[in-house]
């Protein structure tokens, strides 16, 4: 696989898009809190929710989904990272005085967790190559696996979205490709989520 990419072009685009629309959802570049919550609802079929757990949210943005664990009333330990240092001081002011919640900008700190998932971290690819941000993909989903110890879940953009919508700066992901990866090297345990009528799917991967 190859070395990660220049994510500078990343980093531009998530800081404009909270800069315009704040602690949102649309902040973090989604349409609506509706299909926000949508891919939560899949992310966190990896949960069981039976038992406390920790989990590290990959690309947590303002800490949108630490909101819904706790509106779902779901007792964890939440961390999240994101490589975007404004966002992440936008979420250490937006979540100030709750417990369990650590915010990290520098992945060489992150604990390992119960579970990692990752919400539309993949999406915005700026002019990257299909085919490097692919090895991109594959070289995270490995980190991912280091990080957990009872499953990781990621969505991704699906390359069966209508072709007239698609755009060329976005990384629109091989379902079929993905879940033969996960199997050969992570786990037996992988379910492929593509039924939630979004332009997108969720991969989950449990351990043991």
């Amino acid at each position: 696989m190859t070395n990660s990419p220049n994510l500078d072009p990343v980093k531009a685009y998530f800081e404009e898009r909270i800069a315009a629309h704040g602690i949102s959802a649309r902040g973090a570049d989604w349409n609506s809190d509706a299909s926000q919550e949508i891919r939560f609802e899949q992310l966190l079929e990896i949960i069981d929710s039976s038992l406390p757990f920790s989990i590290l949210d990959y690309g947590c943005g303002y800490g949108a989904l630490a909101d819904y664990l706790i509106k779902k009333e779901l007792r964890a330990d939440y961390y999240g990272y994101d490589i975007v240092e404004k966002v992440i001081a936008a979420a250490r002011e937006h979540h100030a005085g709750k417990a369990n919640h650590t915010f990290y900008s520098d992945k060489n700190r992150l604990p390992v967790c119960d579970y990692v998932v990752a919400s539309g971290i993949f999406n915005f690819r700026a002019d990257h190559s299909f085919e490097a941000w692919s090895d991109y993909v594959l070289s995270v989903l490995h980190h991912f696996d280091s990080l957990s110890r009872k499953g990781f879940a990621s969505n991704f953009l699906t390359k069966y979205s209508d072709a007239d919508r698609m755009r060329a700066d976005l990384y629109y992901a091989d379902p079929g490709f993905l879940f033969d990866y996960c199997k050969r090297n992570f786990s037996k345990n992988v379910t492929l989520l593509h039924d939630y009528q979004l332009y997108d799917f969720t991969l989950l991967v449990r351990k043991g």
